[in-house]
């Protein structure tokens, strides 16, 4: 089963002409679609993923009359397509502290700094409003006979700040009201027992203050603004175009380029879906992706509160293959790309499979392909 190609007289160049001009097509082709890969971001051809060759199994094809001008050999190695975006590193996006309880703002921390549990957040008639670690936002009154998660976190909580004699659960018993009215004693708080909407904020964790919206001496009321607060930990806010979700699912591993040229491996934590405002009196919103990304070494970014960096996602990634320049393919008069295998003084077209483009290379398998395997590429 041989290729449908013309194969010259020994000595004679029309065909190796012809070819190489088709070969130079298809180089051509490949290189405006490398070109449009590029503008668009895309490290790789991803879109001529999907082209074949009249198939792998396909044996030898037609000699060629004159060894190409230039060879290189087929390499086994891991092809990864990837996407470079713009990045912002910083704290992440900021958290309004909203006022419960009506009152006078009577203190506020200094912006950038760090508050920790059993802490100050703010105060209001110079009662503390207090930083609590949890999941579950306070959103009532805790009493005797209350339970649910925020009952947990509070609990959980009191134990972390040296209170015990109850036991770690979602309900809250005597011996929470018990613990409670230590607590508040040591906070100078009105020794209730209970624990009213407005007392305690959750967070994940310990906080940095990123803004002040009140201000001291303010009066307050609920639902009203009071300061807004990040997490401590540095990480890395991408925005991406909707369709690029492939790219930016939660766990997937990136690299980091910060402004000094350090790379950092990191990793998507978050993702979610942003809304953005037309440029423009008569533009329409647009749907964006937001990636948090976190940082594999912190002390990397030491000394930089906010800088611009360099994301690079990976899209595609084939594992041990073998691949050659692009620019090795040579378009088949059946259709599809083959490469000509050069041996020795003589050569010889083999068909071929493509996969993954990427790099400037491209996946190939083929029949008798093996790592080492000469083939021809222009000059």
């Amino acid at each position: 089963m041989g290729l449908d190609m013309e194969v010259a007289p020994a000595g004679s160049r029309p065909h190796r002409g012809r070819g190489r001009k088709i070969a130079g097509l298809v180089v051509a082709a490949v290189a405006v679609g490398a070109l449009v890969a590029a503008v668009n971001g895309v490290d790789g051809l991803s879109g001529l993923s999907g082209l074949s060759g009249l198939g792998g199994g396909g044996r030898t094809g037609a000699t060629a009359g004159v060894l190409p001008p230039a060879t290189t050999q087929v390499t086994r190695q891991t092809l990864r397509e990837t996407r470079d975006a713009d990045g912002v590193l910083g704290y992440g996006p900021a958290t309004s502290a909203v006022s419960r309880r009506p009152g006078t703002v009577t203190w506020l921390p200094d912006s950038g700094a760090q508050i920790t549990r059993g802490r100050a957040l703010y105060k209001v008639d110079n009662d503390p409003v207090v930083l609590m670690y949890g999941s579950t936002p306070a959103y009532r009154d805790l009493r005797i006979g209350t339970s649910g998660r925020d009952v947990e976190n509070l609990e959980r909580n009191l134990r972390a700040l040296g209170y015990t004699g109850f036991t770690l659960d979602d309900e809250y018993t005597e011996a929470t009201a018990d613990a409670v009215l230590r607590w508040q004693d040591d906070r100078g708080l009105p020794e209730t027992g209970v624990v009213e909407l407005g007392r305690v904020v959750f967070a994940p964790g310990r906080v940095r203050v990123d803004s002040l919206t009140a201000e001291s001496g303010q009066p307050t009321a609920p639902g009203q603004k009071v300061l807004g607060y990040t997490g401590t930990t540095k990480v890395v806010t991408v925005r991406l175009a909707a369709d690029d979700q492939r790219m930016a699912k939660r766990g997937a591993k990136v690299s980091v380029t910060l402004p000094d040229g350090t790379s950092v491996s990191g990793k998507v934590t978050e993702v979610a879906t942003v809304i953005e405002p037309g440029e423009g009196q008569n533009a329409s919103p647009e749907t964006k992706l937001e990636a948090l990304v976190s940082l594999g070494r912190q002390k990397a970014a030491a000394g930089l509160d906010q800088a611009a960096v360099d994301v690079t996602f990976t899209a595609s990634r084939r594992k041990d293959v073998l691949t050659v320049p692009v620019a090795a393919l040579v378009a088949l008069r059946e259709g599809g790309f083959g490469v000509e295998v050069v041996e020795g003084n003589a050569s010889r077209y083999v068909a071929v499979e493509t996969g993954l483009f990427a790099g400037g290379r491209v996946e190939i398998s083929g029949y008798g392909l093996a790592e080492g395997t000469s083939v021809g590429t222009p000059a």
